[in-house]
């Protein structure tokens, strides 16, 4: 009897190189070599006959690509949380089904969260190019003054897994935590912090607003001219989630009046095509979303999209299928 056939898999973006070999073993794997960012023609052409397509969040598969490649085309495995770059509609209508890669990037999120949060507070930005320009003059009583954090109000815009996180580090250096849902969590996974159950009612307590909510289409834009404007003076803005949530316009004119004391930004609308004036501003910390960039992070997101592959081609629902 003959072996059944290896399955044909395209990998649109470079993976780690453990990841990368497991897929080798497991499937008759092409992928794209050079890195790139793939506009939506490229990947139907090189994924042409492939039955499973990893992607990442820098890839548009929309109803087109789908299509284009359906019905060889069986699954997606996306090698982020979100999906919102996937046509959801498309996918179940064509019986493509899709898998992410919920929960193991959690704490290296929160990790960068307090990273942005500490080089905003703290003028990281300044102080660095300062040392390294040669132009520091010595130490002096008032040289780049920032702002503390003990007894600060640090509200968390989207307190779920990932915002727990951030939220269970930023306990320790005194921070007073609240947050905003669409729903109040438990006693045990609210831990003491304060549920507001209004955006604009808790960014009014923002002392640090982070952003860590879900990207979704009912929340593009909120953080925006009027929010910004309900915020206390002085407030710092970390956004970890996704670059549309803010309206980069209202964030950029109230850092340059200096209504907004800084912002730490690790991801942006239009990536890699950020708005240049944050390239001009001293009062932003800028990293270019790398909020899971650790090697075991990749490695366990990676593994989560092999092995949930392994599950449902073997009749097994894993939890990480989406549709």
């Amino acid at each position: 009897m003959d072996s059944p056939a290896i399955p044909r898999a395209y990998l649109c973006r470079r993976f780690t190189p453990a990841v990368e070999a497991a897929i080798h073993d497991r499937y008759d794997l092409r992928l794209n070599e050079d890195d790139s960012i793939l506009e939506a023609g490229q990947i139907i052409a090189n994924a042409r006959g492939a039955q499973v397509l990893f992607v990442s969040a820098t890839e548009t598969i929309s109803a087109e690509v789908l299509r284009a490649l359906s019905p060889t085309l069986k699954y997606v495995a996306t090698l982020s949380v979100g999906y919102d770059h996937i046509d959801m509609a498309a996918a179940r209508a064509l019986g493509i089904r899709i898998l992410h890669t919920p929960d193991v990037l959690s704490h290296a999120c929160a990790e960068i969260a307090i990273m942005l949060m500490l080089n905003a507070c703290r003028r990281g930005y300044e102080a660095d190019r300062m040392v390294r320009s040669g132009q520091w003059p010595g130490w002096g009583p008032t040289q780049l003054l920032g702002r503390g954090l003990t007894g600060r109000r640090l509200v968390i815009f989207g307190m779920g897994r990932i915002g727990r996180e951030i939220a269970a580090r930023a306990r320790p250096f005194g921070l007073e935590i609240h947050y905003h849902n669409r729903t109040r969590l438990s006693p045990e996974h609210e831990s003491g912090a304060v549920f507001h159950g209004t955006l604009d009612e808790a960014v009014k307590v923002a002392d640090i607003l982070m952003i860590a909510a879900p990207g979704s289409p009912e929340i593009k834009g909120a953080i925006n001219a009027s929010r910004i404007a309900l915020l206390p003076e002085n407030a710092v803005v970390v956004n970890i989630s996704r670059g549309d949530l803010v309206v980069d316009d209202a964030l950029i004119a109230a850092l340059v009046s200096r209504r907004v004391f800084a912002a730490g930004l690790d991801v942006f609308a239009n990536e890699p095509e950020i708005d240049q004036r944050y390239r001009t501003l001293d009062n932003v910390f800028l990293t270019p979303h790398i909020g899971s960039a650790t090697h075991e992070t990749r490695d366990a997101m990676g593994w989560l999209l092999i092995n949930g592959l392994d599950d449902v081609r073997h009749g097994r629902t894993p939890s990480n299928l989406l549709a």
